[in-house]
């Protein structure tokens, strides 16, 4: 009769199996995805972007120096490595999770020999008060997952990891981002340090020849000591570049897991014509499917989601199966034999009564780590529009920039020709020339920057938008 209930009993269990409390996921909402950019004004049907590439997108610029050190950082970066070594613990907690839901087996031996008072309530006389103990046990430990507690951990430890596989997408795309910015900016370096070394040289043979006037009396002492202070500032200014290109290079050497004592890179000028390649954004539709960030933080609502239906779980009864078995004799010579073995096998329940409110808050802490994930995720979402639009209204102001600085430039070296024309004409003072020609170096200095800055900013862009571009 008993026989008969075993099926119906079986398949009670697995259908309650089946239970899970935790609530039902769903991606949070977030801002609504715009029609187009504000910043931008090319627009088309939007595709899904998934699939795009996120690899060596720094290609595009066509430098081979730069794509040379970006593959050395893929190989050698600590920081890399690091959120990897991040990414594989991650992936073994979803094995542990998972071990769960499995039984678990272990085996102990021991051999022992013991003396017992016979002066102990628990000595039977007539018994000898000493004697061996040899046992070999196995035990058997196995929970029936009937309210998803197991479930629910090996989901939330399975959505940790594949968060912890976008971050590491997203410190990869990090770093090769500031590598890229880096490395332009030091080659902005270069090229200011070839101006400043050209100026300084025309300053110290325009104080020669003012010297050389005064001697002869043709010019006053203040146009001497108003040469000799521009040729200190350009010296300093030149002193300044040195130093902050260095400490780039410092920055580009930890960043390809070089010694900086020993890293080295060549001077190398961006060209004066040097523009930036144009970078298509696609459509705000396209960038969260795009951006590691947004899809760790996701993944990180689903994982707090997950915990929840733990928390849920531990309201209700734990049904275990456990089981012993083995071998058990005072001889070692039959310890192994028929008559020595034991075995033991039955369900076990645990329901909890009274924990002093500790469910109920654990609960309520669950579904506060939710709520906390979800404003993550969504302040997330709207950083990532805001990089995206930052990022495309600076190349376009820095484009217009670009157009005006070099009228300033132009404006600046054709007053410095009136200016040294009127100078040696006797009609102003040396306070006049190094005037205008301190405005046409900082024109030209200005120049480089905003140029530099839109190289930059083309990296960013690729950054904000994910690492692809189209």
């Amino acid at each position: 009769m008993r026989r008969r209930w075993l099926p119906f009993a079986l398949s009670l269990t697995l259908a309650a199996a089946g239970c899970s409390f935790a609530p039902r996921y769903a991606v949070p909402k977030s801002a609504e995805a715009p029609a187009a950019y504000r910043e931008s004004s090319e627009w088309k049907v939007a595709q899904p972007g998934d699939q795009v590439s996120r690899g060596a997108w720094w290609n595009v610029f066509a430098d081979p120096l730069l794509s040379d050190l970006e593959e050395q950082s893929e190989r050698a970066n600590q920081t890399l490595k690091a959120a990897f070594a991040r990414l594989e613990q991650a992936r073994a907690d979803t094995r542990i999770a998972r071990a769960d839901l499995f039984p678990s087996l272990s085996a102990t031996a021991s051999a022992t020999r013991t003396r017992v008072s016979p002066n102990s309530p628990s000595y039977i006389p007539g018994y000898p008060t000493e004697g061996n103990d040899f046992i070999l046990q196995g035990d058997l430990s196995y929970e029936i997952d009937l309210w998803g507690r197991v479930r629910n951990e090996v989901a939330s430890a399975r959505a940790n990891e594949q968060a912890s596989a976008a971050d590491l997408a997203s410190v990869r795309l990090s770093i090769q981002a500031e590598l890229a910015t880096d490395y332009f900016g030091l080659r902005s370096f270069d090229t200011q340090q070839q101006l400043l070394d050209k100026t300084v040289l025309a300053y110290a043979k325009s104080l020669e020849l003012i010297q050389s006037l005064f001697d002869g009396g043709a010019v006053p002492l203040s146009d001497v000591a108003q040469a000799r202070t521009q040729l200190h500032s350009a010296q300093t200014q030149a002193a300044d570049i040195h130093l902050m290109r260095a400490q780039l290079e410092h920055a580009i050497a930890v960043l390809i897991g070089a010694n900086p004592s020993i890293f080295s890179l060549a001077v190398d000028p961006l060209p004066q014509d040097a523009t930036p390649p144009v970078i298509d954004p696609g459509l705000p539709s396209e960038l969260l499917q795009r951006r590691p960030d947004v899809a760790e933080a996701e993944r990180r609502v689903a994982a707090a989601n997950a915990q929840i239906g733990v928390a849920r779980a531990a309201y209700f009864p734990q049904f275990l199966l456990t089981g012993a078995g083995g071998f058990n004799s005072v001889r070692a010579s039959d310890w192994i034999d028929a008559p020595s073995l034991f075995w033991s096998i039955g369900p076990q329940i645990t329901m909890p009564l009274f924990q002093g409110g500790r469910l109920v808050a654990q609960t309520a802490r669950a579904k506060a780590a939710y709520a906390e994930q979800v404003a993550l995720y969504r302040n997330t979402v709207l950083t990532a529009y805001q990089d995206v639009e930052d990022n495309l209204v600076a190349l376009r102001q820095l484009e217009t920039e670009t157009d005006t600085q070099s009228q300033a430039v132009e404006a600046a070296t054709i007053a410095l020709e009136l200016s040294l024309d009127r100078y040696q004409g006797g009609i102003v003072t040396y306070l006049e020339v190094a005037t205008t020609e301190t405005a046409a170096l900082q024109a030209q200095l200005s120049a480089i920057n905003i140029r530099t800055r839109r190289i930059n900013g083309t990296v960013l862009l690729v950054k904000a938008l994910g690492g692809g571009w189209r």
